[in-house]
């Protein structure tokens, strides 16, 4: 007699398909999900996902608002500034231009003398560096100006070449006499190897005033009578040349 088998399974037992095979329990997700940090961890990474996708949007709005204004103000000023360098440009010129036009020939008869001893230009030849250095006992000094003398060697009168204030007068045991002028625009002339002196320091002289002749001194000694004449703009030495008129 056939023993009869129980109608129910063991309850530890997986159903099993038509194949005869065991199916997935149905129960796994349950499992996963009854673990207590499921919950926190899927709440942290919805968190961060969010903040992720706010800082994204944020970030590529703000980037446009900051390269526009920029790119604008770039368009706009650099004309401007453009045209300010221009504006300064032209001042510069203006102002080159007007003492040149103003300063004279600070000798009474430009005809009658001649430059002897160029100025120091730095960027000149090897041979106008040498014709414009002075040499005094062994020593070469860059000339700070110009030198004018006659052809006879005669002295001569030497005149203001701007008005001004005499803001100089004094014997220098190299130079010789010199006597210095102070003008409007940051403007001063020099003048040196002087004699017979005609003015008196803080005095007002007019463009033309005898100022005094010309005459020798130890540092130039072998230009005989000479006057030495120097011109600063701002503090800085200019080519006298350069801002007095064309003879």
């Amino acid at each position: 007699m056939n023993e009869q088998k129980p109608k129910n399974q063991p309850h530890e037992e997986s159903p099993k398909n038509i194949m005869g095979e065991p199916e997935a329990p149905v129960s796994a997700w349950k499992k996963v999900l009854s673990k207590r940090w499921v919950y926190p961890a899927a709440y942290v990474a919805a968190a961060a996902i969010i903040l992720t996708l706010v800082w994204v949007y944020q970030d590529a709005g703000r980037k446009p608002m900051e390269s526009t204004p920029a790119s604008v103000t770039d368009t706009v000023q650099l004309p401007d500034d453009e045209l300010m360098r221009d504006n300064v440009s032209d001042k510069t010129d203006t102002s080159k231009t007007a003492i040149t036009e103003d300063l004279i020939w600070p000798v009474a008869n430009v005809s009658e003398v001649s430059i002897v001893k160029p100025f120091y230009e730095k960027e000149g030849s090897a041979e106008d560096h040498q014709a414009a250095m002075v040499e005094y006992k062994d020593t070469f000094t860059p000339n700070t100006g110009i030198d004018l003398a006659r052809e006879d060697d005669k002295p001569f009168e030497v005149k203001a070449a701007l008005a001004g204030k005499v803001t100089r007068v004094e014997e220098h045991p190299l130079l010789g006499y010199v006597v210095e002028i102070t003008h409007a625009n940051n403007l001063k002339t020099v003048y040196e190897s002087l004699t017979d002196i005609k003015v008196k320091q803080g005095a007002e002289v007019k463009q033309g005033d005898v100022l005094a002749n010309a005459g020798r001194n130890e540092m130039e000694k072998d230009l005989g009578n000479h006057l030495h004449f120097a011109v600063y703009e701002n503090g800085e030495l200019l080519n006298p040349v350069s801002v007095l008129p064309k003879n």
